[in-house]
């Protein structure tokens, strides 16, 4: 089994704090793919090119320039030499992704983009079908999920935190639809590796959550599932 752990989960589960922390404390590389569809998201609806046009979309990725860099801790993410980082981060981008992460030929260009990175192993992935489909071969797969209310109320603390305006029945309305249409979709759709373990965050901390995987980690590669 390759040497990375998957942390896939829905929306506002926390998957992208912990991927971060669990990978500094592992000393693994941080994979943020979901960093990676909102950029492609945003470069789409700047491009204006329908969501449905699959030829158009084809040649628009085939000369896409992504990057994940690392940054005082963060992961600074570079489309086209720009750094969109912030951009990407909005109740409306997550939409965008959840969308475009179901176009068969954006799937393939960044599926095959995130194995390239995952080839060298020491990798935390974090995203929605890092376990089931990117990396079925990973040593340790986590399912990370958490109450839609729980989850709506740390977005909403996190967006005041970072000074955007944001209505709270809004967020849970979002995290519900995307939900819906994560776990939906035809193609690698949201949902638990067989051989993975399942995390409810509900009534956990950060800390907690990090000190399980690791702990999971220390002790070898994972061989049956659990709650």
């Amino acid at each position: 089994m390759a040497r990375i752990v998957t942390i896939d989960g829905p929306s506002g589960a926390g998957k992208s704090t912990i991927s971060q922390l669990l990978a500094a404390r592992l000393g693994f590389t941080y994979l943020d793919t979901g960093a990676m569809y909102r950029a492609v998201g945003l470069k789409i609806v700047r491009s204006r090119i329908p969501e449905d046009a699959e030829e158009g979309l084809a040649r628009l990725l085939a000369g896409i320039d992504l990057r994940l860099v690392a940054a005082g801790g963060a992961t600074k993410v570079l489309l086209d030499h720009e750094d969109v980082s912030a951009a990407i981060r909005t109740p409306e981008m997550s939409m965008v992704a959840s969308r475009v992460s179901a176009i068969p030929v954006v799937r393939a260009k960044l599926t095959s983009l995130q194995r390239e990175i995952g080839q060298r192993g020491e990798v935390v992935a974090e995203g929605r079908d890092m376990g089931t489909v990117v990396f079925p071969d990973a040593a340790w797969k986590f399912f990370l999920d958490a109450a839609p209310e729980e989850r709506a109320r740390r977005r909403v603390l996190q967006l005041r935190e970072n000074g955007r305006p944001v209505d709270p029945a809004e967020t849970l309305a979002q995290i519900i639809a995307r939900d819906r249409a994560d776990s939906s979709r035809a193609l690698a759709p949201l949902q638990p590796a067989a051989d993975g373990v399942i995390i409810d965050s509900s009534q956990m901390s950060i800390a907690e959550v990090v000190a399980f995987m690791a702990a999971r980690v220390v002790a070898g590669p994972l061989t049956a599932s659990s709650g």
